[in-house]
This record gives structure tokens, sequence and C-alpha cells, in this order.
């Protein structure tokens, strides 16, 4: 018994070529919505599929722009009529935006407060309940990190300052633990600062200190430059005049009343103000 092959209807043919436009993404294929029946239930059916795809194709690409591109991180997919399995794609959606903007309104938060000189605030590595992972999580710890590290430096060095600056205690140093790079060095440049104004004012003070005493034999000996300079200078100078005029009115108190060298007279170079008086006195006498 010969079978005879069935030609499929002019129907089933539109229906499978709308099929493959639609497999192959074109979301604009339709079928003929005059059809009766049985046909017109199934174009109806896969027109409204089609529809729909395209409307959840276009709110992603209207997302994609407006979270990604144009940053309204507060935008959300919405799908009129969208139920099942549509809406819970759009709800994944959402989720996801939300899950990954949340995280960078933290970063943001930390980071401003940090601008504005604020140390105390660090990233919450939770979000309703739930810790972050993966990347987010790594972010989360090299944030908190690195504003833990401003904030030991910020302390070291106000402590620095306050102890060699205001309070007088020479030879304070900044310790911030874990610090590399920028903040190594800072802190290095810190220390560096606070060893040098040790120097120049132990060196200072001690010359000082000599010539309170009556030694007007030390000399500040430390390498500076600048302002620090100009006043190791004027010390210096100081000394040194200090001790020509010991020395002539010593010379000359020994020749007067000792030696009964009578008209001798004190020669200090380079003296003026109560130094020039106190020469002039001695000779005047």
């Amino acid at each position: 018994m010969s079978q005879t092959a069935t030609l499929p209807d002019p129907q089933s043919r539109n229906l499978l070529a709308a099929l493959r436009a639609f497999r192959r993404g074109d979301f604009s294929v339709r079928l003929a919505d005059d059809l009766t029946g049985i046909d017109g239930e199934i174009a109806t059916a896969f027109n409204d599929v089609v529809h729909m795809n395209a409307m959840m194709a276009s709110e992603f690409e209207r997302l994609g722009v407006a979270v990604g591109k144009d940053g309204k991180i507060g935008q959300r997919g919405d799908l009129p009529g969208a139920t099942g399995g549509w809406h819970s794609c759009v709800a994944s959606v959402n989720s996801l935006i939300g899950d990954l903007v949340q995280p960078t309104i933290e970063v943001s938060r930390v980071i401003g407060s940090v601008a504005r000189g604020d140390l105390s605030q660090t990233m919450q590595l939770e979000i309703d309940g739930r810790p972050l992972r993966g990347e987010f999580l790594r972010i989360g710890k090299t944030v908190n990190t690195m504003v833990g590290q401003l904030g030991s430096f910020a302390s070291e060095v106000t402590r620095v300052a306050r102890e060699v600056g205001t309070e007088g205690n020479l030879g304070g140093q900044a310790r911030v633990r874990g610090v590399a790079g920028t903040w190594k060095d800072l802190t290095d440049n810190v220390n560096l600062m606070a060893a040098n104004l040790t120097g120049q004012v132990r060196n200072i003070a001690e010359v000082t200190t000599a010539v309170a005493k009556g030694d007007l034999s030390k000399k500040i000996t430390v390498d500076v430059k600048g302002e620090i300079l100009q006043l190791k200078n004027t010390i210096n100078t100081m000394v040194d005049q200090l001790g020509s005029f010991a020395s002539e009115v010593t010379r000359v108190a020994r020749e007067v009343g000792t030696e009964g060298k009578l008209g001798g007279q004190a020669r200090v170079e380079g003296v003026a103000g109560t130094w020039k008086d106190l020469t002039d006195n001695v000779n005047a006498m």
C-alpha cells in the first residue's frame, strides 16, 4: 500500500518562517492577524510572545544606557503585563543592578568622606544582612585598608607634629605599619623632617647653653639650608663677637690692671649696638 506525502499548508509554512526569524532575533516578525479558528489563536499567541520579547529587549537596552552610560543608578526595568518567567527575568535584572550599584554607592560614600577629611567612615561588608563576596568583598577590604592607613598616617603625623612642634619633645618619629609606596615615602619624609629639626634645635641649644655657661668655644656645626642656615650663621657670628669682646676686655684689663700698661684700648671689629656700647665703655674707663 503506497503512502502519499502530505504537503504543509501555507499557514504552517508561514509559522515556520516566522519561528526561524524569531530564532535569529528578529522581533519585528509577525503572523497575519486576520486568521480565524485555531490558526488565528496560534498567530495571536505567537505575536504576543514576539511582542513581549521585543519589549523586554528594548527595556534592557534602555537600562544599559541609563545605568551603564548615563550613571542613573536608580533606574530599574519595568515590563507591563509581564508574568511568570517574563516577570522573573526583569526581576533578576533589577536585582543584578541593585547588587552592582549598592557597593558602588558605599565606595562613593566612603571616598566622599575621605575627601572631606573624615577618616572615620568605612565600607560596609554586608548589604541587607548578606556578606559581600568575590570582587565586591575584595574592593570593600581594599577601601577599608586605604582608609585605615590614611587614618594611621594622619594620626602619627599629628602626634609627631604635636610632640616636636608644640610640646618640644624632640626625637619623635611617625610609625605607620603596613604602608608602602607613596604612604611610606610620606612617612619617611615626615620622619626625616622631624629628625632634621631635632638635630638642628639640639645643636642650637647646645651652643646657646654653652654661651650661657661662659663657654665660647662651641659653634653650630649641623648641615642646614635656607633660613636655618641664616640662623646658624647669626649665632656663630654672635659667638665669635662675644669671644672677641671677652678676649679684648680681658687683654685690656690685664694690661691696665695687672701689667700697668696705661692707654690700652679694646678693639672688637664688626660689633654694633650693645656690644659697641660695652666696648666704648670699657675703653672710656
